[in-house]
C-alpha cells in the first residue's frame, strides 16, 4: 500500500476514535498535509540524504560513470529552482546534489556584509543556510504534490477513473527534491570543540555531508589565494574526529566527511608538531620543511628554532611573521600524504584544491593514493577561479606541439582572444571541457564534481543584461523579451511566482480549514491567470 493510502487509513481510524468531534477533519486532507511535509526535521534529512550519498558512492566504486555532480547555490530559492530544473529536464534528482560554498556565504550572506573567504563570517552563517536550502525544497515538494492533488480531484469529479489511477501513481511514486548536500566548513572556525559545535548545527539544519580543510583556522584563505597556511596532521584528525562524533552522537552513522587538502599551493606552516619516532605522521610533516643545516654555534641567532632531521641539527627558515616554509616542490607529495593520512583516519572522501583544471595531473595524484588506499575517491571543485577557456587552450595548443602539428598560427599567451573562438584548436578545447568531468571521474577518481560559485556568476550575469536593456532604449522590453517571454517559452513554473512563492499551498489549506467559506486568491481576478 502506498504511503498516502496508508496515511489516509490512519487518519480515518483516528478521526473515527474522536466520536464525532472531529468530524469537521477531513482524512484525506490531513494525509495529502502529511504527504506535502514528508520531512519534520533536519535530521530526518540528514539520515536519509546520508544513505543517498553512500549508495552513489558504492555504485561510482562498481561504475566510474556513475559520478554525481552539484551547483553551489546561496539562496534557498536558488537551490530550489536548481533541483526543480533538474527534475523537469532530466526527470529525476538522482546523482545531483547541492553545494554550500563558504565563499558564497562569506560573499553573499554575512551581517557584516561582503567578505573574503577568510572564515571571517558568522558561522552560524552556515546551519543557517542549510536549513533555508531544505525550506525552499520542502516547499518545492508541497506546491508539486499539491498540483497533483488538484489534479486527482478534478479527474474524480469527472469520473476519469483511468486519469484518476495515473495521477495517484504519480502521487505514490512521487521522487522528493529533498538532495544531499555538501557543506563546507572551513576550517573548522576555531579550535576542535569549535568545530564539533558547529557541525553538530550543520547536521541538525539536514547536513549529511561535511567538508573541511587543512588549514589554519584564524589565518584561513580562500583554495585560489596565496597565503594559505597547513596544520599537522594530528590538528586536522582532531577535527575529522569532532565532525564524525558529531555525527554519531546525532544518530546519523552514514553521515560523509570530505577531508580537502590545501597544500598542493600552501607553502607554510604556523606549528611544528613533537615527533615521537622516526616516520611518525609528525615526523613526514616537518620533513618537508625549509631549513638550513646547522655547522656551530655561529648559525645560530637569538629566538632561532632548531630541529633534529635525519640525525643532523638543522634551522627551519621562519618567515618574520613567525610561519615556517615549506621546500619548494614539494606540494604533490604533501598533498598525497595528507589524502593517506586522512583516510586512514576517518575521512570518507578527498578534495584536492589544484590550481588548474587537469586530468592528467589529478590522476597522477590519485594513482598515488590509491596504491595505498585502492578505493580512494574525491570530490573536485570545478572552479570559476580557473579561466576554462584559456586554460583548455592552452592544454590543446601543448598536446598538438608534443604531437609535431604546427601551431604557428596561435600564440599561446593571447588564446583567450576572440578571434580564436570559432578555430580548430578552440573546437577541440571547448569539447575537450564538455568532457572533463567524465574523463577525470574515470580516469581520476572523481567521484563528485561541483562548481563552488556558478550562481553568484549567473546572478551578476543575468542583472547585467537586464539593467544594460531596462535603463536603455529597450526600456520594458528588456523584461518582457529578455525575462518573462522566455519564462512562459521554456515552460518555467516561476512565471507564475505567486504559485511558486506558495499561494495555492494557502488557499489549498484555507479550503481544508474553512471548506465553502474560504476566501482564496486565486479567484478570477487573479493576474496569474494570464499565464494559463
Amino acid at each position: 500500500m502506498s504511503a498516502y493510502r496508508d496515511a489516509l487509513n490512519s487518519f480515518t481510524q483516528l478521526c473515527e476514535t474522536h466520536a464525532g468531534k472531529w468530524d469537521n477533519i477531513n482524512p484525506e486532507h490531513a494525509a495529502r498535509m502529511a504527504l506535502q511535509n514528508r520531512f519534520r526535521t533536519g535530521l530526518e534529512i540528514a539520515r536519509y540524504t546520508a544513505g543517498i550519498m553512500r549508495r552513489d558512492m558504492a555504485a561510482y566504486d562498481a561504475d566510474s560513470s556513475r559520478y554525481t555532480q552539484s551547483l553551489g547555490c546561496w539562496h534557498g530559492f536558488i537551490g530550489q529552482q536548481k533541483m526543480i530544473a533538474v527534475k523537469r529536464h532530466h526527470g529525476t534528482t538522482q546523482g545531483r546534489y547541492l553545494y554550500l560554498s563558504g565563499w558564497m556565504v562569506a560573499a553573499m550572506r554575512s551581517e557584516f556584509g561582503p567578505l573574503p573567504d577568510q572564515s571571517m563570517h558568522e558561522k552560524t552563517s552556515v546551519p543557517a543556510l542549510i536549513e533555508e536550502l531544505y525550506t525552499f525544497l520542502r516547499q518545492a515538494d508541497a506546491r508539486e504534490l499539491g498540483q497533483l492533488f488538484r489534479e486527482l480531484d478534478t479527474a474524480r469529479a469527472q469520473g476519469d477513473e483511468i486519469k484518476a489511477r495515473t495521477v495517484q501513481d504519480q502521487i505514490d511514486g512521487y521522487e522528493t527534491h529533498v538532495v544531499p548536500i555538501i557543506a563546507d566548513i572551513d576550517a573548522g572556525f576555531g579550535n576542535e570543540e569549535a568545530t564539533y559545535l558547529l557541525a553538530r548545527r550543520m547536521i541538525e539544519a539536514g547536513a549529511c555531508c561535511i567538508q573541511i580543510e587543512n588549514q589554519v583556522s584564524d589565518v584561513k584563505q580562500c583554495g585560489h589565494q596565496d597565503g594559505k597556511v597547513t596544520v599537522p596532521h594530528e590538528d586536522f584528525i582532531a577535527k575529522i574526529n569532532a565532525v564524525r562524533y558529531a555525527f554519531l552522537e546525532l544518530g546519523v552513522d552514514d553521515g560523509v566527511i570530505v577531508a580537502r587538502t590545501d597544500s598542493l599551493g600552501a607553502g607554510l606552516t604556523q606549528k611544528l608538531p613533537v615527533s615521537q619516532e622516526r616516520g611518525d605522521m609528525a615526523w613526514q610533516y616537518t620533513s618537508f620543511l625549509d631549513t638550513v643545516a646547522i655547522s656551530s654555534n655561529h648559525d645560530i641567532v637569538e629566538g632561532d628554532t632548531l630541529i633534529k632531521l635525519d640525525g643532523e641539527l638543522r634551522k627551519p627558515v621562519r618567515l618574520a611573521n613567525g610561519l615556517y616554509r615549506f621546500r619548494a616542490g614539494t606540494g604533490e607529495d604533501r598533498v598525497v600524504l595528507d589524502c593517506i593520512t586522512a583516510l586512514k583516519n576517518g575521512a570518507d572522501l578527498l578534495w584536492i584544491e589544484t590550481e588548474k583544471p587537469h586530468v592528467g595531473q589529478i590522476a597522477g595524484m590519485v594513482k598515488r593514493i590509491r596504491d595505498v588506499v585502492p578505493d580512494a575517491k574525491l570530490v573536485y571543485n570545478n572552479s570559476p577561479s580557473f579561466n576554462w577557456t584559456l586554460n583548455f587552450r592552452q592544454q590543446v595548443f601543448d598536446a598538438w606541439q608534443q604531437e609535431g602539428k604546427d601551431v604557428s598560427g596561435y600564440d599561446r599567451e593571447q588564446l583567450m582572444d576572440a578571434r580564436y573562438d570559432d578555430s580548430e584548436l578552440g573546437a577541440l578545447a571547448d569539447a575537450w571541457t564538455r568532457d572533463f568531468q567524465r574523463d577525470a571521474a574515470r580516469e581520476a577518481g572523481i567521484f563528485h564534481h561541483l562548481i563552488t560559485l556558478p550562481t553568484y556568476h549567473t546572478a551578476a550575469l543575468s542583472t547585467d543584461e537586464l539593467a544594460k536593456g531596462y535603463f536603455g532604449e529597450e526600456g520594458m522590453l528588456a523584461y518582457v523579451a529578455g525575462v518573462q517571454r522566455r519564462e512562459i517559452r521554456q515552460g518555467l513554473a516561476c512565471v507564475r511566482h505567486q504559485a511558486m512563492a506558495g499561494s495555492n499551498i494557502g488557499d489549498d489549506h484555507k479550503e481544508y480549514f474553512s471548506s465553502d467559506r474560504a476566501l482564496k486568491a486565486s479567484g478570477k481576478d487573479n493576474t496569474m491567470n494570464q499565464f494559463g
